[in-house]
């Protein structure tokens, strides 16, 4: 039976420790704030007092925390209880810039690095249907099978380097579009408030056509019935449209919407919507703020 460590159990790590207890794999979860991964105890989690606690014993170590700074004080909290030969799935969105930093961590304490983070935000955690976008060696994968398939729908393998990143790279890209397309929908909703509709209109209008989602339909749905239950914070938003626009200016690439899209964040935090689900952008269209959106007269 394989064994995995979970390190951080927030709005995605502890479902993701329930669906790996749920397939029958054992578990042990770590969590900065005990009491928060608790819960987990009743789906036949181990909760450890420490990394070192977690990773004990364990084949497999899965960190999904914040950023990169907390992966690495997690790892390094950890070394005590870490032995060669155990498979490292970082799973956290860290930006580029930290992957090498980690692979480093990992290889100075002979654990093979595996560069895994995630689509998908906490319902699809909790459906145990994300995707996984990995890179790592080939002899990992083995040990990794169980794991990935309690986690996610579909996992894209993109090579067997995990220390360059590719895994990380194409997080960028693609939560990239989805914190742009968070931002418009709420712009297009904010505008017609702000013209004197009733934004349920727009809503309407895109329905059923070929601008719409499922994405659309979620999100448009949160803010017209003022639901800003976090599936991914503001403050994880603004986070990661930093690490995306320095991606791009590394690579030579601008990207206004992002960084557009962070200043949205950024007032919305400043506003008081730090934790709330990142469709609360909605809010940084307004100078005063607003509860909910006004039906229009």
């Amino acid at each position: 039976m394989t064994v995995v460590a979970v390190l951080g159990a927030g709005i995605m790590g502890l479902p993701m420790a329930r669906n790996l207890a749920g397939a029958g794999l054992r578990v042990s979860a770590w969590n900065r704030t005990r009491d928060k991964a608790l819960p987990l105890e009743a789906d036949g989690v181990v909760v450890a007092d420490s990394p070192a606690g977690a990773v004990e014993g364990a084949d497999v170590i899965v960190t999904m925390l914040s950023d990169g700074d907390a992966v690495h004080d997690a790892i390094s909290a950890a070394a005590p209880a870490l032995r060669p030969g155990q498979v490292w799935a970082q799973m956290s969105t860290v930006g580029v810039d930290a992957v090498g930093r980690l692979a480093a961590l990992a290889g100075a304490h002979g654990l093979t690095f595996v560069d895994a983070p995630v689509q998908g935000t906490r319902q699809p955690a909790e459906q145990g249907k994300l995707v996984i976008l990995a890179a790592g060696p080939r002899a990992a994968r083995q040990a990794l099978e169980p794991v990935f398939a309690a986690l996610g729908q579909r996992t894209l393998w993109l090579g067997e380097d995990g220390a360059g990143g590719a895994g990380t790279r194409l997080k960028m890209a693609t939560v990239g579009f989805s914190i742009s397309m968070t931002a418009v929908v709420a712009e297009a909703l904010s505008l017609a408030e702000g013209l004197g509709l009733d934004p349920d209109l727009v809503r309407q209008v895109i329905a059923g056509g070929p601008l719409d989602s499922a994405y659309f339909q979620a999100k448009s749905k949160a803010i017209l019935e003022g639901d800003f239950t976090p599936s991914f914070s503001v403050r994880n938003a603004e986070k990661d449209t930093r690490l995306i626009t320095r991606a791009g200016e590394t690579a030579g690439v601008r990207l206004d919407l992002v960084a557009a899209a962070g200043e949205r964040f950024r007032r919305a935090e400043a506003g008081g919507h730090g934790d709330e689900d990142m469709a609360a952008t909605y809010f940084a269209s307004f100078d005063h703020g607003r509860d909910t959106p006004r039906a229009g007269t």
